[in-house]
């Protein structure tokens, strides 16, 4: 079983499902029902949504956004339905069931896909302000 740690920035990346739990600003379903809030953020989502579309949830390890949601839903089986590729659910068991080797392995998954995210975003911007700046150049000496 893991211990409860602290990792600087774990809440913005939902590594640990007290953030996830926490992310649950407006969830329209109750804690009896199979798609409550505890449910959800055991089986890895956190929420996404907004005051419109407030049934909308993320996997933090796969990304994977689904909305749509019923009372009946069972995270974990839609999780498996949807992204039957990601790790978590491959893992298919509640953060305080991992070893430490299982989440070490699922955080360095976590953070590998978070850097890959960031690494995309500079390669956009950096491609973005080259193409600016030759597009001035170009336009200069015509």
């Amino acid at each position: 079983m893991v211990a409860e740690i602290e990792i600087e920035g774990a809440e913005k990346l939902f590594i640990f499902e007290k953030h996830r739990l926490e992310s649950f600003k407006s969830w329209p379903f109750a804690d009896d029902q199979a798609c409550s809030i505890k449910n959800m953020a055991e089986a890895g989502f956190y929420w996404c949504g907004n005051e419109r579309e407030t049934d909308t949830a993320a996997c933090f390890v796969c990304d994977k956004i689904l909305d749509g949601w019923e009372a009946t839903d069972d995270p974990w089986k839609e999780h498996a339905k949807h992204a039957p590729q990601c790790m978590f659910v491959k893992y298919r068991k509640p953060e305080k069931d991992f070893t430490v080797e299982e989440f070490l392995d699922l955080f360095g998954n976590v953070i590998k896909g978070h850097l890959n995210k960031i690494g995309m975003s500079l390669k956009k911007r950096i491609r973005q302000t080259y193409e600016k700046h030759m597009n001035k150049f170009l336009s200069s000496c015509t």
